[in-house]
């Protein structure tokens, strides 16, 4: 009888990884793959590898010596989500480059030698949320190049010789949002300003223009001085970054948030305010129908000649006029108060606080609930006077209907106790066993009642009372 030999569990497992459609996946020998993360940093490479995972949802090739990316690059990579290529020798990127890679959230294309940011560069990239750029030799982005970033919430263009920015470009249908701009330490002089102040209001919050060669001039100032006195960390943290040079002479710059004295003869645009409330506050009040109501109208604007309006979502615009609801009253400090709530005053009511001095505006919400009343409740009342008439009834029924309890009932006599007669011969001694055991037993029980016990008669049995 002869037997077969059998393959072993190695020799099973090397053919079903051969067999295995993912088997050519295989983690290039220069990387370093764990889980979703591949790892070529460092790897002295001038061309990727010619196979990456495609499972891969982070790919980090930066540190490397990389020159040109072609096109469809990433195309077998449809995971991708995070890209790092920071300090390689990229000088543009070719048309598709990012094709079939719409999924991407985080491009890192940092400190690399890009000269123009062009249309094409990133198409298709609708999820990207962050854009990393700085530090690159870019002098010029073109003007449709970050129309299509719709998902666009930081990009990074400082340390470059940028001169001219599209800011047309960024509305907030295109790019609702973007919370960062970050061009400092660029070689702009000249902006549009008027471009610059149709900008998002998120996205002047955000945007950082220090260490540039901007020329002094009150259309310049005015903007940065609304911008100084609605507080932005912008400016705040930069205050001594933030110079313009006089009359065009870059050796004569000053830093104009601390020198404000060579604009006294500018005339702030205070007709025109750039279009953002200082600060906006959201609250929740819950109250229930009837109850009433005051809703204040706190902002960052401080001053005793504000204005203030209120639009509710039941009566519209509220104003401090004459043809107000007898039940709604507005004050002069901008508190709104609701004599008796409805159900249908529920809804967002928002106030604008105005300073016309200053041609600013600030903006309050506040989103009120109103709940209509709980089931009413039994009187209490009504309550304790019936427990009393049915607290009453039982007392009668007891004293008056419960068995054997009135005094015509006759008593059952006790049952006849022999009366013991004296013979000393049955007499015991006071200290026999037998005494001793029912005292002992008597002693042992543990009864609610008194223990019966002997009249000093002797002669007859009876309960203490």
């Amino acid at each position: 009888m002869t037997s077969g030999l059998r393959p072993g569990p190695l020799l099973l497992l090397l053919l079903v990884l051969l067999v295995l459609p993912g088997s050519e996946e295989a983690c290039p020998s220069v990387c370093l793959c764990l889980s979703d993360t591949v790892s070529c940093s460092s790897s002295g490479l001038t061309k990727l590898p010619q196979s990456l995972p495609s499972f891969s949802v982070t790919l980090d090739l930066s540190h490397n010596y990389l020159s040109w990316l072609f096109p469809d690059s990433f195309k077998q990579m449809p995971r991708l989500e995070n890209l790092r290529m920071a300090h390689n020798q990229l000088g543009s990127l070719a048309e598709g480059v990012f094709r079939n890679a719409s999924g991407l959230r985080h491009l890192d294309l940092s400190s690399n030698k890009l000269l123009v940011v062009e249309q094409h560069y990133f198409q298709g990239l609708w999820r990207l949320e962050e854009l990393l750029l700085f530090n690159n030799k870019i002098a010029q982005v073109e003007g449709g190049t970050l129309s299509g970033l719709s998902s666009l919430k930081k990009a990074y263009f400082s340390i470059n010789q940028i001169t001219d920015f599209p800011f047309f470009s960024i509305r907030d249908h295109s790019h609702p949002f973007l919370t960062m701009l970050d061009l400092s330490s660029n070689r702009m002089s000249r902006l549009p300003w008027e471009d610059v102040k149709a900008l998002p209001g998120l996205v002047q919050r955000g945007l950082y223009l220090h260490n540039n060669s901007l020329i002094c001039d009150c259309s310049m100032y005015s903007v940065f001085w609304h911008w100084d006195l609605r507080g932005y960390d912008s400016l705040r943290d930069f205050a001594d970054e933030h110079t313009c040079a006089v009359h065009g002479n870059p050796r004569s710059s000053i830093r104009f948030l601390r020198r404000s004295r060579f604009f006294r003869n500018c005339t702030v645009d205070k007709k025109r305010p750039i279009s953002l409330p200082v600060t906006v506050l959201l609250s929740q009040v819950t109250v229930t129908e009837g109850q009433r109501v005051s809703l204040d109208c706190q902002t960052s604007l401080r001053g005793s000649k504000l204005s203030f309006a209120w639009l509710s979502p039941s009566k519209g615009r509220l104003a401090r006029t004459g043809d107000n609801d007898t039940l709604i009253s507005l004050f002069a400090n901008g508190t709104l108060e609701i004599g008796a709530t409805e159900v249908n005053d529920s809804g967002l009511y928002v106030c604008t606080a105005a300073d016309a001095k200053r041609a600013l505006n600030a903006t309050r919400e506040v989103n009120v609930t109103v709940l209509p009343p709980p089931p009413e409740a039994f009187n209490t009342g009504y309550t304790t006077l019936l427990g009393c008439a049915v607290t009453t009834v039982g007392v009668l029924v007891y004293l008056y209907m419960t068995p054997c309890r009135c005094g015509c009932c006759k008593q059952p006599r006790p049952p006849a106790i022999p009366i013991a007669t004296y013979d000393p011969s049955t007499l015991t001694p006071v200290f026999s066993s037998s005494v001793r055991e029912h005292q002992k037993i008597h002693t042992n029980k543990h009864v609610a009642f008194m223990e019966p016990r002997r009249r000093e008669g002797g002669t007859e049995w009876a309960s203490e009372s």
